[in-house]
């Protein structure tokens, strides 16, 4: 897998850039499995009484979104894996996998990295610890990486789904499993709860270059105007005769301040399962 850059044949072609989709099964046949697929309904960025909650939301491609199995809960049943193929939702690889049992269920699972067609899969306790099982953090040895991982047995997988990503199991402590985040934050989490063996397909999605603002809105993501363009009727930073520097710290709309705060609730639940904080500051050097 890679990255491919276009011709410069125009403005936007020149800092342009795509994926290969090398690891996809056969990229220039866009088959999903239909079973699996449900339409993703346009919001806008509204809510029901039709208030603009998410500002700068709209328009974009029609899109299928791909039913994903996050549990893994067929246990002892292996799983053939069929297609690797590419999600318009996501930034990281599906896997179309067929399961052993009477009537050959077919589900879409996230493709770890290296993970191809042809491979077989399982999952639960007795599964062997190899990219692409999905065994409980009690059964997974330490120091192998692993991501799709439960905050709550039986949940799903909610923690590194995305492309890339993965974390690492450290260490274990009577029930509980400990296991370091990619942004370094050690977490505390159920032994019950199951990870997947193996990073996240598609690592080089992080150095795309959209190269235009089209295919920013393709996406359905329209322009992020700056607060002092606007009208002082729209935006606590608008206004003022000419150019202006705002006047004042970066603010929202409802005048939250927009730089600098804390952004987690002091109120979490799952902040009792944080035993050490990512490493604080943006341009810090760090050792090790």
């Amino acid at each position: 897998m890679g990255v491919r850059n276009y011709n410069p044949t125009s403005a936007g072609r020149r800092g342009g850039s795509v994926s290969d989709f090398s690891e996809c099964t056969n990229p220039n046949v866009n088959a999903p499995y239909k079973p699996l697929l449900v339409r993703r309904k346009k919001t806008g960025g509204r809510n029901n009484q039709g208030i603009t909650t998410s500002r700068f939301r709209g328009g974009g491609h029609k899109q299928m979104v791909r039913l994903v199995d996050f549990k893994r809960k067929q246990d002892a049943v292996e799983a053939l894996v069929l297609t690797v193929e590419y999600d318009p939702s996501r930034t990281a690889r599906v896997a179309l996998v067929q399961y052993a049992d009477d009537v050959q269920t077919k589900k879409y699972i996230l493709a770890p990295d290296g993970l191809k067609a042809g491979d077989k899969v399982r999952s639960g306790e007795m599964a062997e610890p190899k990219i692409g099982n999905c065994l409980p953090l009690s059964k997974i040895p330490l120091g192998l990486t692993i991501h799709n991982i439960e905050m709550t047995p039986g949940r799903g997988g909610q923690i590194c789904r995305s492309a890339g990503c993965s974390a690492t199991l450290t260490n274990r402590e009577k029930e509980w499993a400990l296991i370091t985040m990619p942004s370094g934050e050690v977490r505390r989490v159920s032994s019950k709860c199951r990870a997947t063996i193996g990073s996240v397909s598609n690592p080089d999605h992080m150095n795309i270059s959209l190269g235009k603002a089209g295919r920013k809105r393709w996406m359905g993501r329209k322009p992020h105007n700056r607060g002092t363009s606007m009208n002082p009727t729209d935006h606590p930073l608008g206004g003022g005769e000419g150019r202006s520097k705002g006047g004042r710290n970066p603010v929202s709309p409802t005048g939250v301040p927009a730089k600098g705060g804390k952004t987690r609730s002091k109120k979490k639940p799952s902040n009792s399962s944080i035993v050490r904080r990512r490493p604080s500051g943006r341009f810090q050097q760090h050792n090790g």
